[in-house]
C-alpha cells in the first residue's frame, strides 16, 4: 500500500474520532437538560441521550458490572478483528476505508464507555412515526464502514484493488 494511502486512512480515523468527540461535547453542552430540537418538519431531531448499552441500547438491561465488562470485551474483540482484517487487506483500499471508519467509530464510542460508562447520543431522523433510534457520529461511521465493506465485496466479489 502506498504511503499516501496509509496517511489518508490515518487522517480518516483521526478526523472521524475528532468529529465525534467535538459533536458529543457540543451535544452535552447545548442539548443536555433541554427539550428536543426539531428541524425540517421534524425530519431531523437533536435530543440528548446517554446510552449505557451498545448499538440502539443493546445490553442496557444487564447489571452495570456485567454490561461494562461485556461491552469492553466485545469492543476489544471487534477492534482486534478490524485490525486483523485490515492487515490481511493491505492492498485493497476501499475495504480499508470501511474498516477505518468502523475502527474510528468503535474507538470513539469505546472512549465514552471507559470514561463515562455510556455513550452520548444526540441525532434522530425520521418521517412521522417512522424514526431511527438516537445515535451519534461514531455510530454513523460504523454503519458507513460496514456498508462500504459489505458493498465492496457484494459488488466486486473480492474488493477493489488499488
Amino acid at each position: 500500500m502506498k504511503r499516501a494511502h496509509r496517511f489518508a486512512l490515518l487522517l480518516l480515523v483521526l478526523t472521524t474520532v475528532g468529529c465525534d468527540r467535538v459533536t458529543k461535547h457540543a451535544a452535552t453542552t447545548w442539548l443536555a437538560g433541554t427539550p428536543a430540537r426539531s428541524y425540517l418538519a421534524n425530519t431531523v431531531r437533536f435530543e440528548y441521550a446517554e446510552n449505557p448499552g451498545a448499538f440502539l441500547g443493546l445490553g442496557t438491561d444487564l447489571p452495570p458490572e456485567i454490561r461494562s465488562g461485556a461491552l469492553a470485551v466485545a469492543t476489544l474483540l471487534i477492534m482486534a478483528g478490524v485490525i486483523v482484517a485490515a492487515i490481511r487487506l493491505h492492498g485493497t483500499l476501499l475495504p480499508l476505508v470501511g474498516l477505518s471508519l468502523i475502527f474510528a467509530g468503535g474507538l470513539s464510542n469505546g472512549v465514552d464507555r471507559v470514561t463515562r460508562g455510556r455513550t452520548v447520543d444526540f441525532l434522530n431522523l425520521g418521517v412521522g412515526s417512522l424514526r431511527t433510534g438516537i445515535f451519534n457520529v461514531a455510530d454513523v461511521a460504523i454503519m458507513a464502514g460496514i456498508a462500504i465493506v459489505f458493498c465492496t465485496y457484494r459488488w466486486k466479489g473480492k474488493g477493489s484493488e488499488t
